[in-house]
């Protein structure tokens, strides 16, 4: 079997989920750099964010003409089994370890 095939047919992580762990990794990154990196249209990133922001696991600051985002850690996952785990724990898991030392710099995730 060819596993790199297979493995580009699925992911084990949803869109929302990439999409976090990049808000995560650079709370100033632009729609299109995520867009980008993730290989999906600007617009679903959009849908995304707004996505999480309705949620309460992202907060969004206007700075200029810019968007700065902010990682909301203390909210629970929403979720089946994981629904006692929080946003900030499953960060630390995802997020690469200077991303989440600066995190933790800011108070914006504790695990």
């Amino acid at each position: 079997m060819d596993y790199t095939r297979a493995m580009a047919d699925w992911s084990f992580l949803t869109n929302h989920a990439r999409v976090l762990v990049c808000i995560a990794q650079d709370p100033d990154v632009r729609l299109r750099d995520i867009a980008a990196s993730l290989g999906i249209t600007e617009r679903s990133v959009f849908g995304i964010v707004t996505d999480l922001t309705s949620a309460g696991y992202v907060l969004k600051d206007k700075d200029g003409r810019r968007n700065r985002y902010r990682v909301q850690v203390h909210v629970p996952l929403r979720q089946g089994i994981v629904r006692d785990q929080t946003i900030g724990e499953l960060l630390a898991v995802l997020v690469d370890k200077n991303a989440r030392r600066e995190l933790q710099g800011a108070g914006e995730v504790t695990a």
